[in-house]
């Protein structure tokens, strides 16, 4: 937890990492979740690939979390590329190895998936395997939320009330989208409660520290980038220090003004940096 030094209450502090593509490179990201277990945060997230390419690294990775680095670990777990026998073994491994929280997530389309197995697939959506999770075990369950609304829904409201289905099968929290605009995510939050949904929200933040970051983070989020943001990328995109420092300030001044604005959690995308997180989380405490 975190002190909001405008309220005085807590407030979770959590990241994301994501599995190595290679198994040699196992050991950096164990090297990371060290120094980021240092910080003694919330939980920290494990993304799972697509179409459950990285599975079993991340029933590894989210193990290492609970049992070595003794912090709460998230499983990220994909509806793409799933069919009952998949879901129940990994919710059986997961169970096994002590993991307690799960995200649940639709997932985007495999490379190797064709259009017509991506049309057929088994599961549609998150939503679909939320009670199969619910009644597998006694796990803390978790789903996306996107203050922009998802990048293939018709409209924000359409999304929310989606969002609402999935929070009245059991959600326990949320976690958003990356956003850049914090105005985005204070008008979704008016919205949610008028819709009737009580679930935690954990307002995920990405510092953008390198500038070629921005545009692959962007085209897979949807997410709209402020003016002074994209200034910060044209200033400094010849000057790969000056981008990190940058990024990492407007990061900080992004939560900054989240904590004044009551927010009760902050989900750091970190990208696997534990430098990045630590420089963060040490201007945010």
């Amino acid at each position: 937890m975190i002190k909001n030094k405008y309220s005085n209450e807590q407030v979770e502090f959590s990241c994301e990492v994501f599995p190595p593509k290679r198994n040699d490179e196992m050991y950096d990201i164990f090297q990371t979740l060290d120094d980021i277990s240092m910080l003694k945060p919330d939980y920290i997230s494990v993304t799972y690939g697509a179409g459950g390419s990285n599975s079993k690294k991340t029933a590894k990775i989210a193990a290492y979390i609970q049992h070595i680095c003794e912090v709460e670990s998230l499983a990220h777990m994909t509806a793409v590329g799933m069919d009952p026998q998949s879901l129940d073994e990994l919710l059986t491994e997961l169970q096994t190895k002590g993991v307690k929280r799960i995200l649940a997530l639709r997932g985007d389309r495999p490379r190797n998936m064709t259009e017509e197995e991506y049309q057929n697939r088994y599961y549609k959506y998150a939503s679909d395997i939320i009670p199969e999770i619910i009644s597998h075990g006694d796990f803390k369950l978790y789903a996306a939320c996107y203050p922009e609304k998802h990048p293939e829904s018709p409209s924000i409201e359409s999304d929310i009330k989606c969002l609402k289905a999935k929070v009245d099968l059991g959600v326990d929290e949320l976690i958003t989208q990356m956003f850049f605009d914090n105005d985005k995510l204070y008008r979704f939050m008016e919205l949610i409660e008028k819709e009737g949904i009580t679930a935690n929200v954990h307002a995920g933040i990405m510092p953008i520290t390198r500038v070629n970051q921005l545009g692959t983070s962007v085209s897979l989020s949807g997410s709209s980038v402020p003016t002074k943001l994209s200034n910060l990328i044209a200033k400094y995109s010849e000057d790969p220090a000056g981008m990190r420092k940058a990024g990492i300030e407007y990061a900080v001044e992004q939560i900054d003004d989240l904590l004044k604005h009551g927010v009760k959690g902050i989900h750091l995308y970190s990208m696997n940096k534990a430098d990045v997180t630590k420089e963060i989380y040490e201007a945010i405490v």
